[in-house]
């Protein structure tokens, strides 16, 4: 799940004062809870992850185990987990990291649980090669977290909106319209021309889907920015965006970003499997104004995370038994079907839960077919130490133009200087 991404959007880890007890033959930490044997396992992620439901039957079948979820904003999880790290406490027993950050985290793996030494090596063959390969150390000796989706593209529209404005609404006439980006902005703006609405939610959710289809990001794999690459195509097509009039200019995961899904200060955004949840859950009473189309250009991905039990923690068995448990495919169909996050297992694809499966909120649309196929057919870019801090640091220069307090033609200047800045 970005999740994206766009899946990706505020947290503050909660540090449980809990007791402990270290088994003598593994040296770890096992529990931690009150005094009558309940663990108390915190979970600090973003967005949506289909935990909800699967926390009410993990409590059910495990009497001991209770699980605090610590739902928040994307950027400041992260940005805690590493204060947290560094201070050598306060961390969850579980912490989310997205795809865009785990480069950052797996060069410290010396700070979290190796997940090999509980035998999740048994788990490797069931997923995509590549998203193994992310979250495992530089050394191949340490694999710090278990992959929980993957982001593949697609775009979500409302055919209202649409319908309104004299715009085609069936999937295939709308993936018609837009085959390059520029042909989408040239929509964008007959959209916007005809309704005086815009368009588009915000142009840096234009960029971070464009830089997912280019073949290098931020980073090469020397560590090299390299910001004339993917970041210039994806960055321009952001600004010509914005300065054709068809961003709402809404932070993501916002209160009036929220609010636009219901409201339609947007009809259309970039759309990992991840953002289908947040759809369902920010705008239920849409249920059925909604559809997907292709993404421009074809592919890409935007998002996917992984779960991981910092060293710290308290209750390292029994995090790890919970991650074991959410890995199996009854519990990642079931998250799929339920918020739309794409397992990173493909063997999972041709699973008839999952392949013929038609979301209603989203006009039946087939998305048990069109995520697996853009996923298969992926080849993610490497993404770099520092490829969070400095998308962050780009995505605040295109606010910017969008905000009026930076010229455009100024802008990519602007965006070098604080990209090497958040590289340092």
């Amino acid at each position: 799940m970005r999740r994206s991404t766009l899946r990706w959007l505020r947290v503050a880890a909660v540090g449980l004062v809990v007791g402990s007890m270290v088994v003598a033959c593994s040296g770890r930490s096992t529990t931690g809870g009150s005094g009558d044997g309940t663990v108390t396992l915190t979970i600090s992620f973003w967005g949506d992850f289909g935990l909800k439901d699967l926390k009410a039957k993990y409590e059910a079948e495990h009497q001991n185990v209770k699980i605090a979820l610590n739902s928040g904003e994307y950027n400041a999880q992260h940005e805690d987990l590493q204060k947290k790290l560094i201070a050598g406490s306060g961390a969850p027993d579980i912490a989310a990291i997205d795809e865009g950050f785990i480069v950052q985290f797996r060069s410290q793996a010396d700070k979290f649980v190796n997940l090999l030494d509980f035998g999740a090596g048994k788990h490797e063959n069931h997923y995509l090669p590549w998203k193994w390969k992310q979250s495992l150390s530089p050394d191949g000796k340490t694999q710090i977290g278990l992959g929980t989706d993957v982001g593949g593209l697609a775009m979500c529209y409302r055919t209202d909106l649409f319908s309104a404005a004299g715009l085609p609404t069936e999937r295939d006439q709308v993936s018609a319209l837009w085959p390059t980006w520029d042909d989408f902005i040239r929509v964008g703006q007959e959209y916007t021309t005809k309704t005086k609405k815009k368009f588009i939610d915000n142009g840096t959710n234009l960029f971070n889907p464009i830089l997912g289809q280019q073949p290098v990001g931020f980073y090469d794999e020397s560590e090299q920015l390299r910001m004339d690459g993917g970041p210039k195509v994806a960055f321009d097509y952001a600004v010509k965006a914005v300065d054709a009039g068809i961003s709402a200019n809404l932070t993501s995961f916002q209160a009036d970003w929220d609010k636009g899904f219901t409201s339609g200060s947007f009809a259309v955004l970039a759309c990992p499997a991840w953002m289908l949840g947040h759809i369902q859950n920010t705008a239920p009473g849409t249920k059925g104004k909604w559809d997907i189309a292709a993404v421009p250009g074809g592919g890409g991905n935007w998002g996917g995370s992984f779960l991981t039990i910092p060293k710290q923690g308290k209750n390292v068995d029994e995090a790890y038994k919970f991650l074991d448990w959410l890995v199996q495919p009854e519990q990642q169909i079931e998250i799929f079907k339920t918020v739309g996050n794409l397992p990173s297992q493909p063997g999972l694809y041709t699973d008839p839960a999952i392949a013929d499966f038609k979301n209603e909120f989203f006009n039946s649309a087939p998305v048990g077919q069109i995520f697996p196929k853009m996923a298969e057919g992926l080849t993610p870019q490497y993404l770099g130490k520092k490829n969070g801090p400095t998308r962050v640091a780009v995505e605040n220069v295109i606010n910017r133009v969008q905000n009026g307090t930076l010229r455009s033609d100024a802008a990519w200047a602007e965006a070098i200087k604080e990209a090497e800045k958040a590289g340092r």
